[in-house]
């Protein structure tokens, strides 16, 4: 699967490193920001964080984007009768964005990325933190009601390095073309 993976990634890097020459004579390279919500169901941890995306896309078909979000609530769980809480502290990540152009309203897309994610336990008498890096990959949908607000819904699948762990992250935004 990591081979799958760093393939994926050293495809999207290339397409991103000469999309910007491609896209030149044909679309202006246009940009957009999101805000919104997802869940992360990291397996025995799950979360809710707030975070927002800003991108470019050159052209119809290529883009790049950069997001960050934050945890919002923990989750409180019990092992062998300790009570613990978990938290996402914070997560950041940049994707190469294919798009596919179903309508002026409506696109599929796929992105491809790295990323990095903290995290905090917490129990009565202790607390740690830890985190680590990930190959993200995923893909959704976005549709505008008008030339520039619209709404974008996406599942990211992150696999961390080094590790056997892996999070889905099913998310809800509000999409800003300009």
């Amino acid at each position: 699967m990591k081979p799958i993976i760093f393939a994926a990634a050293a495809a999207t890097a290339a397409t991103l490193a000469a999309a910007p020459a491609f896209a030149q004579g044909l679309n202006p390279v246009t940009g957009y920001g999101n805000l919104g919500v997802a869940h992360v169901d990291a397996g025995s941890q799950n979360f809710t964080t707030l975070g927002g995306r800003l991108g470019a896309r050159f052209g119809n078909y290529f883009g790049a984007e950069a997001e960050g979000a934050f945890g919002v609530g923990s989750d409180k769980e019990t092992i062998a009768g300790i009570p613990y809480e978990s938290k996402l502290s914070h997560s950041v990540a940049a994707y190469g964005v294919g798009f596919i152009p179903l309508s002026p309203q409506l696109d599929l897309f796929v992105r491809a990325g790295y990323g990095n994610t903290k995290t905090k336990v917490s129990t009565p008498t202790a607390s740690a933190s830890g985190g680590g890096d990930s190959w993200n990959f995923g893909g959704g949908a976005q549709y505008f009601f008008n030339g520039a607000n619209g709404v974008r819904l996406d599942y990211t699948r992150e696999e961390f390095t080094h590790s056997p762990d892996h999070a889905n992250v099913w998310g809800a935004s509000y999409v800003r073309k300009f």
